[in-house]
């Protein structure tokens, strides 16, 4: 029955992928793509996307079709080819570090440059992707940076497609944790285009949250301070995210607005205070991540008359912080919904003192009194 079966091309619905049958589905795959004809190489490709879809073991048993996958991409090779390859090395680098830097090495990255460039929007939309996933590697995050994908991520960025748009902002978050890539990244002026995604995106979303990874990253910059000031909207749609994002958007968007202020606050002190960002940051002070809690801490100290300690009478508390800035806040409802939450902030950092006093009355010993 074996031999039955290798004489003829398998398909999707003959093709069993549970584990008992992985592996003869597998050897088949790595039997078609060392063929010459190019049918073979076809199906093969298709097939090994089918398997390494959601098949974390057969990315594994599937690593030794990297290098034929990729010499499907070259420009000698049938069109047909490149997108079924393309998908196929997708699907193998998706969470394998080892599929992801071997895919590189083999040479993967300049026939994916070149699909970034093309007119084929699928075919764009595939290298983007395929970028997304392979900047996920620390070691790969050089490579791609010195190859020249970032302008042209930029560039997809203000022209691509809408989910092409999403996968090259995730991308260039990844790639912006190396530190050489900020520069780079930086020239290409990514900010208007960033902040234009990021308004037109749910604040609570995926997206939202890797577009305030790359601003964060980018007001380190005089000329990303700058341009996110210049955009209409663009402070307002962080401090959005400061309020409404997923835990870790909002450690973003504090950080970007902590960043901004401390680059520069009395160009921008102003300008963040204007669109309303005091109800977010006391939120953030008790209910926020350790990191946006102090980052939260620190940038209402700057953002209050003067940053540093009024005088012994007044201490340096929160709660004089932040009655100094509502002091200075233009508006009955800002002022209102600041002082409100001020009130609220109290209240839930006694509760939480008040839970810290039960628990240790609890375990207390009478050695302890």
């Amino acid at each position: 029955m074996e031999a039955a079966a290798d004489n003829q091309s398998p398909s999707s619905s003959d093709v069993d992928v549970t584990p008992r049958g992985a592996s003869s589905a597998v050897l088949r795959a790595l039997q078609l793509i060392q063929y010459d004809d190019s049918d073979s190489k076809l199906q093969a490709a298709k097939e090994i996307r089918r398997l390494t879809k959601t098949s974390q073991r057969c990315r594994r048993l599937l690593a030794a079709a990297v290098i034929p996958l990729v010499s499907m991409l070259r420009v000698d090779s049938p069109q047909s080819h490149h997108e079924s390859a393309l998908l196929a090395l997708l699907n193998l680098a998706v969470k394998d570090e080892r599929n992801k830097m071997s895919i590189v090495e083999a040479g993967a990255l300049d026939h994916v440059i070149r699909f970034l460039r093309s007119e084929n929007i699928n075919l764009q939309e595939s290298a983007t992707a395929a970028l997304l996933t392979l900047s996920a590697s620390i070691s790969n995050k050089p490579i791609i940076g010195a190859s020249g994908a970032i302008p042209l991520l930029v560039n997809i960025l203000k022209h691509g497609t809408t989910q092409a748009k999403v996968d090259a902002v995730m991308a260039l978050s990844n790639l912006s944790t190396y530190t050489d890539n900020l520069t780079v990244i930086i020239e290409t002026d990514p900010v208007p285009s960033v902040v234009t995604l990021l308004k037109s995106s749910k604040r609570s979303s995926k997206t939202a949250e890797k577009c305030c990874s790359v601003i964060e990253s980018m007001v380190g910059f005089d000329e990303g301070r700058t341009a996110l000031a210049a955009e209409d909207g663009g402070i307002l749609a962080v401090v959005e995210v400061l309020e409404n994002g997923t835990r870790q958007a909002r450690e973003h968007a504090v950080g970007a607005l902590l960043t901004i202020c401390e680059g520069d606050r009395c160009k921008y002190r102003e300008l963040i205070l204007k669109e309303g960002v005091i109800p977010g940051l006391l939120e953030l002070t008790v209910q926020g991540t350790p990191k946006s809690q102090t980052k939260a801490q620190t940038l209402l100290r700057l953002l209050r008359e003067t940053p540093y300690p009024r005088s012994e009478f007044q201490p340096d508390t929160l709660e004089n912080i932040v009655c100094n800035i509502i002091s200075q806040i233009d508006g009955d409802e800002q002022s209102s919904k600041a002082k409100k939450m001020l009130a609220e902030m109290v209240q839930v950092s006694m509760e939480q003192s008040l839970r810290h006093l039960q628990k240790r009355a609890l375990v207390c010993t009478p050695t302890d009194l």
